[in-house]
């Protein structure tokens, strides 16, 4: 049943657990189910004694016979020799309510396989699958049960495959590269990609799309993807620096393995699959989580008018700070983030995180006196641990860091991990991605959790769901950021870096991207030819298109005065009650509408790459009978992002549910629309409640 710590407090549609077979089976080497729409199938056979799995949809192949298993270290191969115990089918359906999200309440609703598996052969050791097939996708794991013949063990390889039908698009970031998951998506063949990271989206010829990526991803290596040309896609785990992938014992379950599927692109980005197979919410008391926007020293680090590090510059001074808190007082912001207060910024810092401390403020920088200057102003102050990736020295003042920040009512705060690989508790040299580090970001997350602090985390670990689980977890980096505009040796973010990303890596959950820049060309800059490849409608169009439950008006707060589009900033939402994709083409343009949960506003964001278009918008998800003014933040009529981006077009009109929005785009532009009901249709509404 829907567990009270998640709010699954709704009416279930028809919540039911039963079995539709549950038998021994002993000749038969074939199982199917279908979803609950009956569209997606997923097989299970036993060829030759090896597990394989095959989905297919509408009948249509999309994965064929693709091999499962295990290889151990000094064990024989747990893949091989296998009969058929046991097949159970099950369904499951509930309504389960976000604490906050895209979507206020998500439908689960799924059929069920559980196969038991056994060697064939003395000694003889178990293996389960668990198969949960969805209207939209697939999710399968393994589970290996306590027993007689297999205790601690470690995995040198997982083999489960992914065959593809046939030479899919694929849109892909490599593995194993310095900048961890900050790579521009690069669109091939599938017959082409090499090593890969997931969200990994696919589109096949037919039409239909497809993206691989895992959920609650716990104390296992992250998957990435190998590739090869045979189309036969493997998984390949992040290794220990010892070379193996994954240290456990019995009884064990892997991540889910899962595979979204949907007719349009923009289904994808309304697929709840890889939340619903995350476990409900831990936290009983969420009153302290607090969807937010903020402003923050941060930005001028980056332009290099500033300095994390001591001298005449620094950013995090107690003066500087106490601006930037009046700034977020006046305007209604939640807070301030500040990073370089602390010291040992100095130099490569980069490379000698095993220095910083973060119980000890630069001499220029009054925490205490920050913290009560900005309570007095009702204004919060986001906290900064930068940890250059040395986890030993991190670990070992994680604790006594928390409670220091509390002390000063500090509930948020930002991570970093800067560096390629990381320092391990030991010495060793891990990857971001494997086991030693789900295991650290995994522990951060709870002893935040007990603290009652936010976390906004960046270089992490990628997000596979775990937000339902603990929502303290907000929003992560794992992506180029904003950042990359201002010092990249290539110039910056292009210009369909928005019509991508929403279909890839924000499949995976929220991104804290750091929006809201209206110096597009960077008066000040480190590199002159750095800038924002996009219009000032179009900087205003992310903070719906991209999502995050923390988001940034990252500018300079200079640059906001007597600037009329910063209204946009401090009345947009960052908290969902329903969220729908108007139109969508990837690397082309996106459409997004998303209703805020604590009013009856609406707001969208349409964004377009190189290429200026028109699109029309029918607003048939209005309520019916109410009128709205529409604050229409659009490119005006000279506006190009290369040429002329701060051109933009502030007008309101009155639409109600049969209005069809024409959206004009400039290159590289945007439209950002606030949709609030008319002040009769407002008050009638609330007389009616």
């Amino acid at each position: 049943m829907c567990n009270s710590r998640s709010f699954s407090v709704f009416v279930l549609l028809s919540l039911s657990l039963f079995f539709l077979t549950c038998q021994l089976l002993h000749s038969q080497d074939s199982v199917k189910i279908l979803s609950p729409d009956e569209l997606n199938q997923v097989t299970f056979q036993l060829i030759d004694g090896e597990p394989f799995y095959q989905l297919s949809r509408h009948g249509q192949p999309l994965i064929t016979p693709s091999r499962l298993g295990f290889i151990l270290k000094g064990e024989r191969p747990l893949s091989r020799q296998f009969r058929l115990l046991r097949a159970e089918k099950s369904t499951f359906q509930e309504i389960w309510e976000q604490v906050w999200g895209e979507d206020k309440l998500i439908l689960n609703h799924y059929n069920e396989m559980r196969i038991e598996l056994e060697e064939d052969q003395p000694n003889s050791r178990k293996l389960n699958l668990i198969f949960r097939i969805y209207d939209d996708g697939l999710g399968f794991r393994y589970e290996i049960p306590e027993q007689e013949y297999l205790h601690d063990f470690q995995i040198m390889d997982e083999l489960t495959e992914f065959a593809l039908a046939g030479d899919y698009e694929v849109w892909w970031i490599p593995v194993y590269k310095y900048h961890r998951y900050e790579y521009l998506f690069q669109k091939s063949p599938a017959s082409q990609i090499d090593t890969v990271h997931t969200p990994l989206t696919m589109k096949t010829p037919s039409g239909i799309y497809l993206s691989i990526h895992e959920a609650n991803l716990t104390d296992y290596a992250a998957m990435t993807i190998l590739g090869s040309q045979n189309l036969v896609l493997k998984c390949d785990l992040v290794p220990w620096s010892d070379g193996v992938k994954v240290k456990t014992a019995a009884p064990m379950k892997t991540p889910w393995r899962s595979i979204q599927i949907a007719e349009q692109p923009g289904d994808l980005i309304q697929s709840h699959l890889i939340l619903n197979l995350n476990e409900p919410n831990k936290i009983q008391d969420v009153s302290w989580i607090k969807p937010a926007k903020y402003v923050g020293i941060w930005w001028g680090m980056h332009l290099g008018t500033n300095t994390w590090g001591s001298g005449p510059t620094h950013g995090a001074t107690t003066a500087n700070a106490k601006k930037y808190i009046d700034f977020a007082a006046k305007n209604g912001f939640y807070g301030v983030l500040i990073e370089g207060w602390n010291v040992d910024w100095d130099g490569t810092w980069w490379e000698n995180g095993e220095i910083f401390n973060f119980t000890r403020p630069h001499p220029d920088y009054n925490i205490e006196e920050v913290t009560h200057y900005a309570a007095e102003k009702g204004v919060k102050i986001i906290g900064h641990h930068e940890t250059g990736a040395h986890i030993g020295n991190y670990e070992r003042q994680l604790e006594d860091a928390f409670k220091y920040f509390k002390q000063f009512g500090i509930d948020a705060i930002k991570t970093g991990y800067v560096g390629q690989d990381v320092i391990s508790t030991e010495g060793t040299h891990e990857w971001h991605h494997g086991q030693y580090m789900v295991r650290h970001y995994r522990k951060v997350v709870e002893l935040a959790a007990k603290y009652q602090i936010m976390l906004d985390v960046h270089e992490p670990i990628k997000d596979t769901g775990i937000r339902r689980t603990w929502p303290n977890m907000m929003t992560r980096e794992g992506a180029r950021g904003q950042e990359y505009n201002a010092w990249a040796e290539d110039g910056g973010n292009p210009v369909d870096y928005f019509t991508i990303i929403p279909f890839t890596r924000m499949l995976a959950g929220p991104f804290d991207y750091t929006p809201g820049i209206f110096d597009l060309e960077f008066r000040h800059a480190r590199k002159p030819n750095n800038r924002v490849r996009g219009t000032l409608a179009k900087e205003l169009a992310i903070y719906i298109v991209i999502y995050s439950p923390l988001h940034m008006a990252a500018d300079l707060i200079d640059n906001y005065e007597n600037q009329p589009a910063f209204k946009f900033i401090k009345d947009v939402a960052v908290d969902w009650e329903f969220t729908r994709v108007l139109n969508a083409s990837i690397g082309e343009y996106i459409t997004i509408a998303r209703k805020d949960r604590n009013s009856p506003n609406w707001y969208i964001g349409s964004i377009t790459n190189g290429e200026n278009r028109t699109l029309e918008i029918p607003l048939s998800f209005l309520d019916e009978g109410t009128k709205y003014v529409a604050e229409i933040y659009a490119d005006a009529q000279e506006a190009q992002w290369d040429k002329n981006p701060l051109a933009i077009d502030i007008h309101q009109i009155i639409v109600d549910r049969d209005t069809i929005l024409k959206l004009k785009l400039a290159a590289g532009g945007g439209q950002a629309i606030r949709l609030s009901p008319t002040y009769e249709d407002h008050l009638l509404k609330k007389n009616e409640n």
